[in-house]
């Protein structure tokens, strides 16, 4: 569900990233608020936590692979607009770090998973959890249901917007420019993956972490319940001494990472262009896909170092890099506003 460089045109690009910017400002006026009660290291968790979580690639119909986003539990947990930085910060680190996903469609990904996937998530987990209690049994399915429908409807989005490009884009031959496959193929390869094993794992992932949040830390489920106002004290209580369990959980989930590479096969719109020559197309590569899939390179590309010669170990190391730099940023942050709240 990561779109490279190429498959989109420089118009779709922009107009998806002027898209994301409404909800990337509102989200950081919002924030704001956030900041000042600590819940910097909350976020950051859960950005390191999404970030790992894409790099457990599932097989899926066709000899494609597919992932969980982790989106579905960042907007429960944090509520849908700290879930929208989140998740595009997560984003952010995987293309400029590791081509996971381009740069120039940095705006579409964001919007597609970020914007409308925590969206998606939060309404429908508040629609069908409504008031009950936290530790009903009636969340966990809310969790489920809304992991599913947020990656689905972003896997649409993506599928739509990879499908539209040869029928606006073409050369003066008639062939297309980005993304070769129209929406009759793009939209159901897509979603035949994304219906089946994606989705599923999505909602075993949000349905099992909101019953484990309920038996061992309900204040996180309780901060952006209906109706509940989260105090100065209570948003001490998310500060990184009493995240240890969550920082424990993403040790052990990085330490897994290397089960990433263990399916075979590519995801599904996600071919460099070499890949792309070897699949025979009717038209070849096309040239503006081939032109600008060279737009950034990315220094540890697919998430294998090439000082390393173990592909594993490499996997490995990335998911350290990648979540620790999230961290260290955030720690970053957090000590900057502490010395603000500190000085006055």
């Amino acid at each position: 569900m990561h779109i490279p460089d190429g498959y989109l045109s420089p118009a779709t690009c922009a107009a998806l990233y002027a898209s994301s910017a409404p909800f990337w400002y509102v989200a950081l006026r919002r924030l704001k608020r956030l900041l000042s009660t600590k819940l910097i290291p909350l976020l950051s968790v859960f950005a390191a936590f999404s970030f790992v979580v894409m790099m457990f690639n599932l097989p899926l119909p066709g000899g494609t692979t597919g992932h969980a986003v982790g989106v579905s539990i960042a907007s429960i947990v944090l509520g849908p607009w700290a879930s929208i930085l989140a998740i595009s910060i997560a984003l952010f680190i995987q293309a400029v770090f590791f081509g996971d996903g381009g740069i120039t469609a940095f705006g579409a990904n964001s919007f597609n998973m970020a914007v409308v996937g925590s969206l998606v998530a939060w309404f429908t987990y508040r629609a069908i959890s409504g008031k009950c209690a936290m530790v009903s049994r009636r969340r966990v399915i809310a969790a489920g249901v809304a992991g599913y429908l947020s990656i689905n409807v972003a896997a649409l989005l993506t599928g739509i917007e990879l499908g539209i490009q040869p029928m606006l884009f073409r050369d003066a031959s008639g062939a297309p420019l980005y993304a070769p496959y129209p929406l009759k193929i793009a939209i159901p390869a897509m979603m035949a993956g994304h219906l089946t094993v994606a989705g599923l794992a999505e909602l075993i992932l949000s349905a099992g972490l909101v019953a484990w949040l309920q038996r061992s830390h309900p204040s996180l489920l309780n901060a952006t319940a209906p109706g509940a106002a989260l105090t100065e004290a209570e948003a001490g209580g998310f500060g990184w001494l009493a995240i240890r369990p969550l920082l424990a959980g993403l040790a052990v989930l990085m330490l897994l990472t290397p089960l990433g590479i263990l399916a075979v096969g590519s995801a599904w719109g996600e071919w460099s262009p070499r890949d792309l020559a070897n699949r025979a197309l009717p038209v070849g590569v096309p040239q503006g896909l081939e032109r600008l899939s060279s737009v950034w390179t990315a220094p540890f590309p697919s998430y294998a170092p090439p000082f390393l010669r173990s592909s594993s170990f490499g996997y490995l190391l990335s998911a350290a890099f990648g979540s620790g730099l999230i961290l260290l940023a955030a720690l970053v942050v957090d000590w900057v506003f502490a010395a603000r709240r500190r000085s006055g």
